[in-house]
């Protein structure tokens, strides 16, 4: 699938921004599991997962297409 928005600095900007967002809420889901806190862990997959939806979301809406496989 072709791309439907050109790569420029603000497409970049914007999924820089959600990359941290997903970085972050990773990060944070990880020092709950290291630190054995399971109500944490839980809220913290459930922030992981959203900053992710996000992420793909907005690449399928810019035309860039993930295969299920990958």
């Amino acid at each position: 699938m072709p791309l439907t928005t050109a790569l420029d600095d603000q497409t970049l900007q914007r999924y820089r921004e959600l990359l941290d967002a997903e970085d972050a809420a990773f990060d944070e889901l990880e020092h709950a599991f290291e630190d054995g806190d399971r109500a944490h862990w839980e809220a913290d997959l459930a922030a992981w997962q959203a900053a992710l939806g996000a992420k793909i979301a907005y690449l399928q809406r810019i035309g860039i297409d993930i295969p299920a496989s990958a």
